[in-house]
């Protein structure tokens, strides 16, 4: 092979590990996620508009995902879909211990199952220390549709930032590793030829 063709396949390589550690960033939050500038619910075939403000921190500005501070926190759901309105809708916060066997003792915010005819819930929860978390958002008869979703409250985005280039660092190393390999086998076998 030529050396371009290994520089087009390193490429390649990288291109796809890559996008394969952002894809599993994106599923880290489950049913959360960014379209258009809006933060999107998912919870079954629906879908909502999710907005969090910490008026005391942040003023108004928004967050999607994870919550930048302890304090007062304000989140507001705003149905997409017209049919959410005649359909019950159950909210709660829980502490993430990795189970969620014993959902009352992990609560801390609950907002019982109740039709919301304008299409809008929210709720404000003050968040005293901070921990690791998980939304679960029930929509429908006999809780039919459910949306969880992890998130963390008050810890510093470079931990996650740290998490990301543990993953990134070792398959980009790789990657390069590999293409010096092939590249300098590719030469070594081209002088031979020349040789003979």
């Amino acid at each position: 092979m030529k050396p371009v063709t290994y520089l087009k396949l390193m490429a390649g390589c990288v291109v796809f590990a890559g996008s394969a550690l952002v894809s599993t960033q994106v599923q880290a939050h489950g049913g959360l996620s960014m379209a258009e500038d809006m933060c999107k619910l998912t919870v079954g075939p629906y879908m909502m508009h999710f907005s969090g403000y910490q008026p005391g921190n942040t003023q108004e500005k928004q967050f999607c995902e994870d919550i930048p501070a302890t304090g007062q926190t304000i989140v507001v759901l705003d149905y997409i879909e017209q049919e959410l309105r005649s359909l019950p809708t159950e909210v709660r916060i829980i502490r993430d211990t990795g189970s969620e066997q014993n959902l009352d003792a992990d609560t801390v915010l609950h907002l019982p199952a109740k039709v919301y005819p304008s299409g809008s819930v929210d709720f404000t929860y003050t968040f005293d220390k901070p921990g690791k978390f998980v939304g679960l958002v029930t929509v429908g008869e006999q809780q039919k549709h459910v949306s969880r979703f992890p998130f963390s409250v008050g810890e510093p985005k470079s931990f996650s930032k740290y998490l990301y280039s543990i993953y990134m660092v070792p398959v980009l190393a790789l990657v390069i590793v590999l293409a010096i390999v092939f590249f300098f086998r590719d030469r070594r076998k081209s002088s031979e030829v020349a040789a003979s």
